[in-house]
């Protein structure tokens, strides 16, 4: 049988290897040199001044939310078409979440439908990129006027991703359309640090919270204390409840070199994904989602909607029959409304009928810079077979 190919997997180097075992021979396995060098590199690969490397992607979102100032009695809008993190964070700072549909085209935030969603109790907008595919448009502009209103950017899904801005391109995570933004470095990421995370932003002061909130509250400069008179050269504050959400060096020394790396990896995912339209554009019952005009999507996923009830296909057997032959596929997401602990909450989800039905023909194939053309063509080849075994019927 051919090798397995999953939907989505690290690429890990010789070279990769070799610096984490310097990060493993060094004075400082945490706390140290290596984590302000990542947080520098990637605040530079995305335009933005600050970046801030915290222990997850869910920390990021955790820490973006307190620094936005959500507390009780706000609300936040997001997209039910995304991990359950987006909208956790939100109750995580005491806030209460609201969703608003997607778009059929591109599925990130319908406009129309976040206006129908905003309340004067909204303070802030949590768009998501999905798969890698930019969902900007001007949120601060176009749904509120108050100096409150923060956007938080979802960008675990879109490192390297752009837009358009008049003649240039800019990167997502330079926070010129957003407050803050947060990516993940979760394996199966553009680059990973095992586990890990990062937010950026343009604002000193945002920064500066971010950075207080990962470690504990505390804050080790003498200069910024509360009560300077009773410093020391061993003494730190605990100004605010914080939590520990730092990362190792051990991950930032990984992600140093992963990000080296970073613009082929997504090359080789844009050159993937070209081979994937050109291959399955027009097969029958089988859509692909396109790239909105002024964007350039990285790719993080390549999701195709099938028409499963047209065909008479289940959709868990028919990933299984691509599994038997070599092809691994997941599904991406269920709407997070769908969960038993919204529901508890009092979300509905028939309420978002857009994401509704392409939670229905979901299907993720494989995408990471390592498949050759090869493997492209097989994966074509193996949907193509189980596609008209349904048409068959």
């Amino acid at each position: 049988m051919s090798k397995f190919l999953p939907y989505g997997t690290q690429s890990i180097g010789a070279d990769d290897v070799r610096a984490v075992v310097r990060a493993l021979k060094s004075d400082r396995l945490t706390q140290g040199p290596e984590v302000e060098r990542f947080e520098e590199a990637f605040a530079k690969f995305c335009g933005a001044p600050y970046a801030v490397a915290v222990s997850s992607g869910t920390a990021g979102l955790h820490l973006a939310a307190l620094t936005a100032g959500l507390g009780p009695g706000d609300e936040a809008v997001t997209t039910p078409l995304t991990f359950a993190a987006t909208a956790n964070c939100v109750l995580y700072a005491g806030a209460s979440p609201c969703f608003a549909d997607v778009h059929d085209s591109d599925l990130g935030l319908d406009p129309a439908a976040v206006r129908k969603a905003v309340t004067p109790k909204t303070r802030a907008l949590l768009p998501v990129h999905f798969a890698g595919q930019p969902n900007v448009w001007g949120a601060k502009r176009d749904f509120s006027r108050r100096p409150d209103f923060m956007v938080i950017e979802d960008a675990c899904h879109a490192l390297g991703a752009e837009v358009r801005s008049g003649n240039r391109w800019e990167r997502i995570g330079s926070c010129s359309a957003a407050d803050m933004a947060v990516f993940s470095f979760h394996p199966v990421k553009h680059v990973t640090t095992g586990e890990g995370g990062m937010v950026t932003t343009r604002d000193r002061k945002f920064y500066d919270r971010l950075r207080l909130l990962r470690s504990h509250g505390i804050e080790r400069e003498r200069a910024k204390f509360v009560y300077p008179g009773e410093a020391g050269a061993w003494s730190y504050e605990m100004q605010t409840l914080g939590f520990n959400y730092r990362i190792t060096d051990i991950q930032c020394a990984l992600g140093l070199s992963q990000l080296k790396k970073a613009p082929r990896f997504i090359a080789r995912r844009r050159e993937i994904a070209s081979l994937y339209r050109k291959a399955l554009s027009g097969v029958p019952f089988l859509s692909l989602v396109p790239e909105s005009e002024g964007t350039r999507s990285s790719y993080h996923l390549f999701p195709v909607r099938i028409d499963f009830r047209a065909l008479g296909l289940d959709r868990s057997s028919f990933m299984d029959a691509l599994k038997r032959e070599g092809i691994g596929t997941q599904v991406h997401y269920i709407p997070v409304p769908r969960q038993p602990y919204y529901r508890k909450l009092g979300f509905r989800p028939q309420n978002y009928p857009v994401a509704e039905r392409f939670y229905s023909e979901a299907l993720s194939i494989p995408m990471f810079p390592a498949m050759t053309d090869s493997d492209v063509r097989r994966v074509v080849r193996v949907l193509f077979k189980k596609l008209k075994r349904g048409v068959a019927r």
